[in-house]
């Protein structure tokens, strides 16, 4: 079904240096991604230029320059680091004689490589049948006539619009298989809900170490390694945390610069858990020269997904690549943690992490023991509705003694509704260990 290629290709890389920095790509990251894909590189051509050619994209010298070096090296494909529309491919491969990728079609790949869950592969095989839709006319050139003769006459359909047909329907069809997808997650969001269970999301560039930083605090065995997009499916683990309890800890897919629309549209279900987090855990590669860009970055794509709004606690990692730099917590005027330095691999900091999450949380939720007479047996009725009580046991003189843990907002709303009655049964402003 897909225009894909096996890994161990032989590529030629084609990068323009844009005078806009808005159009520009980083060729250092282009290299990363063809190394995930599994091709090996055999030459890096550059140019620049102010603008892309309307025919190929690069100048037409330059287009002849990199079709002499694929026939002087034998290569099997060009790979751009830039998006390119259906006809400048079609003009590139007439011109090269050798298959041409965009950016956009080297990531959704690499995508493909990666998916393991059912969701996953729906996800993907949706982002690449809508890139793949425009692209339909080159391989039908010779089938562009209409059907005809015995036993074929009546579709009045060219293959090419057979093709479109077809794929328009496949699209439909996983686009309600995920739509019950979503609406799965979204169940499991609402009993989480409902248990008031705080969710945490990583997010980040891709390579960040999210999913060194998630192995390390869940005791988990996700894949991670040194490449780009080890982590495609979305992963929830059960966390312990002190003064808060559970929480669930979501490791996602890494972003990246100019992240395909077909891939956020096609992800929205899995970035539901990114929107709907409690808090974010933005993961940066502190020694990553570009960590500042790559920052802007995600900011970017959460703006896009709708999340620019969810509380962010930056999560700086590496610091073991770092010289004389120590974990710690950085903190903002009024003591509340807001960045956090250490290294997931090494696993220095870890605690610091704990830490600061236990703060974050703890501002948000009311922990504390109650002493409740019989006489308050509705008060009672009401916490164990809103499943706040973590503990219970009746005292000598026959008290209720609750140990208790809400939403903050749950907590001043029981009091509006019962005039402030249950400030005065309160024994300790701290729940014990117990919570």
């Amino acid at each position: 079904m897909f225009d894909r290629y096996e890994g161990g290709e032989q590529a030629v890389l084609v990068h323009v240096d844009f005078s806009a920095e808005s159009d520009r790509e980083d060729l250092d990251e282009l290299k990363m991604l063809v190394d995930s894909a599994g091709v090996t590189t055999l030459a890096v051509l550059t140019t620049r230029r102010s603008a892309p050619h309307p025919k190929f994209y690069i100048g037409t010298g330059k287009a002849e320059e990199v079709a002499e070096a694929v026939r002087m090296l034998g290569a099997e494909v060009v790979i751009f680091n830039h998006a390119l529309s259906p006809a400048q491919e079609r003009n590139l491969e007439r011109l090269f004689e050798c298959r041409v990728l965009d950016r956009t079609t080297l990531i959704l790949d690499i995508f493909a490589q990666r998916a393991r869950t059912h969701e996953g592969k729906l996800q993907v095989e949706l982002a690449q049948l809508k890139h793949l839709s425009t692209r339909l006319v080159r391989g039908w050139t010779h089938l562009e006539r209409q059907k005809g003769g015995i036993g074929l006459r009546g579709p009045g359909e060219t293959q090419l619009e057979t093709d479109r047909r077809l794929l328009r329907d496949r699209i439909n069809h996983i686009e309600k298989r995920l739509e019950k997808v979503a609406k799965q997650r979204e169940q499991g969001r609402r009993a989480r809900s409902r248990r008031e269970v705080p969710t945490l999301s990583l997010v980040g560039y891709t390579n960040a170490g999210k999913s060194t930083l998630f192995n390390g605090l869940t005791s988990a065995d996700v894949y991670a390694a040194d490449q780009l997009f080890a982590t495609l499916d979305p992963t929830l683990r059960k966390v312990q945390l002190a003064d808060v309890g559970p929480v669930i800890l979501a490791d996602t897919v890494g972003f990246i610069r100019h992240l395909p629309h077909d891939l956020v549209a096609a992800f929205k279900a899995t970035l539901e858990e990114t929107r709907e987090a409690n808090l974010l855990l933005h993961v940066v590669d502190a020694a990553d020269e570009r960590a500042s860009d790559n920052t802007q970055q995600v900011n970017a794509v959460l703006k896009e997904i709708e999340a620019d709004d969810v509380p962010v606690l930056m999560v700086y990692n590496k610091l073991d690549k770092l010289d004389d730099v120590a974990p710690r917590i950085d903190r903002a005027d009024d003591g509340k943690p807001v960045a956090v330095w250490l290294s997931a691999q090494k696993r220095l900091g870890l605690e610091l992490l704990f830490q600061a999450l236990s703060e974050r949380l703890a501002e948000d939720t009311f922990i504390a023991t109650l002493q409740l007479p019989p006489a308050q047996g509705k008060l009672r009725s009401e916490l164990f509705s809103l499943h706040a009580v973590a503990k219970e046991q009746i005292d000598e003189q026959g008290q209720w003694l609750l140990w208790v843990r809400m939403p903050q907002v749950d907590w001043q709303r029981l009091n509006k509704q019962n005039q402030g009655a249950p400030e005065r049964f309160i024994v300790s402003g701290a729940a014990d260990k117990v919570l």
